[in-house]
């Protein structure tokens, strides 16, 4: 069906009201998903507070969407009615670019954000490409699975591309991304150092995985790890002592941001070259990584920490998630 119920974004910085928005015709190469449950991902709230310059509206949030497949397009591929998918933060790309066809879909330059542009998931449907509407496996818990199609797959990314079962691993911030960046580090088997600036989390990153915690507001603490870490992932996206974190690095260490600090990050050359040292960062990942970060998560029990709503709560979830309150995902479940 074209015309769905939907909450939607009239303007930056506005409560999200329910109306009826028409979809219009299913694409050929796109499939049509019933919403199951959505995560509500800091992205969403950047997005809806125009931060990164690049909103649309009236818009349609929402960008980690479990649900069953209702309608397949006449050239989709792979999928088929009432099968358990995802959708993170893309939900197209070119397919015929480099990128695209070496298999970085998600590095395309015309990537199509499930959340810009396009209608998300805050709705009874959604749309997308069929190679971006991403399969789940059985076993994986559907109720809580949805902020692994963006925050899990934006730190399971480098720990894949950059870490090996033996590495030392630390995870800046312990939050929305980090706290799945600690659970899926220690299922790898790394020795994992969660970074935190709020001692009352200390515990409970233990319990994620962590083997040591440390306060990231403390430099004379972090000094003490001087040349003890082979990956650094700064999921945090406020500005840092970033000299004493590049410190904490061993030879050929890397430093590797996935929070969205909007702030310059100061590193000196000095400090990459002695130690042979790389500062890199990444966005989400492509379908097969995703694929195989849900394959991981099931197969090792990795779920995200959540809280949730109904859907008819988002404008109060959404003011969850701004005072910082959220331990640690929301999700939203549909009551359409």
């Amino acid at each position: 069906m074209s015309v769905i119920d939907a909450w939607v974004a009239p303007a930056a910085k506005q409560k999200l009201v329910r109306k009826q928005i028409d979809l219009g015709p299913l694409g050929p190469e796109e499939v049509e998903v019933q919403v199951e449950h959505c995560g509500l991902c800091h992205s969403d709230l950047s997005v809806l507070n125009d931060e990164w310059a690049m909103s649309q509206y009236p818009a349609v949030l929402g960008h980690e969407v479990i649900g069953r497949v209702v309608e397949v397009g006449s050239a989709a591929k792979g999928l088929k009615v009432g099968q358990y998918v995802g959708i993170g933060w893309n939900s197209g790309s070119c397919m015929h670019c480099r990128p695209c066809k070496s298999g970085d879909h998600h590095l395309c330059s015309q990537a199509q954000p499930t959340i810009v542009g396009h209608r998300g998931g805050f709705a009874q449907r959604v749309r997308s490409h069929w190679a971006w509407t991403i399969p789940l496996p059985e076993k994986l818990n559907t109720a809580e699975a949805g902020p692994l199609l963006c925050g899990g797959i934006t730190v399971f990314n480098p720990l894949a591309m950059y870490a090996k079962p033996t590495s030392r691993v630390g995870i800046v911030g312990i939050g929305g991304l980090g706290h799945m960046g600690v659970k899926f580090a220690a299922a790898y088997g790394c020795e994992v150092t969660a970074f935190t600036s709020s001692e009352n989390k200390f515990e409970e990153a233990r319990g994620f995985g962590a083997h040591r915690v440390v306060s990231s507001r403390n430099s004379a603490a972090i000094k003490m790890l001087a040349g003890s870490l082979d990956l650094l992932i700064i999921t945090a996206n406020v500005p840092l002592d970033w000299e004493v974190l590049m410190a904490t690095l061993g030879p050929n260490g890397r430093m590797h941001v996935v929070g969205a600090v909007l702030q310059p990050i100061p590193i000196s050359a000095i400090a990459m070259i002695f130690g042979q040292k790389s500062v890199s960062g990444s966005p989400t990942g492509s379908p097969v990584a995703m694929e195989t970060m849900l394959e991981f998560a099931a197969r090792h029990n990795v779920t995200p920490q959540t809280e949730h709503y109904p859907m008819s709560q988002i404008n109060e979830a959404f003011e969850r998630l701004e005072a910082g309150k959220a331990r640690y995902r929301i999700v939203l479940d549909a009551d359409f």
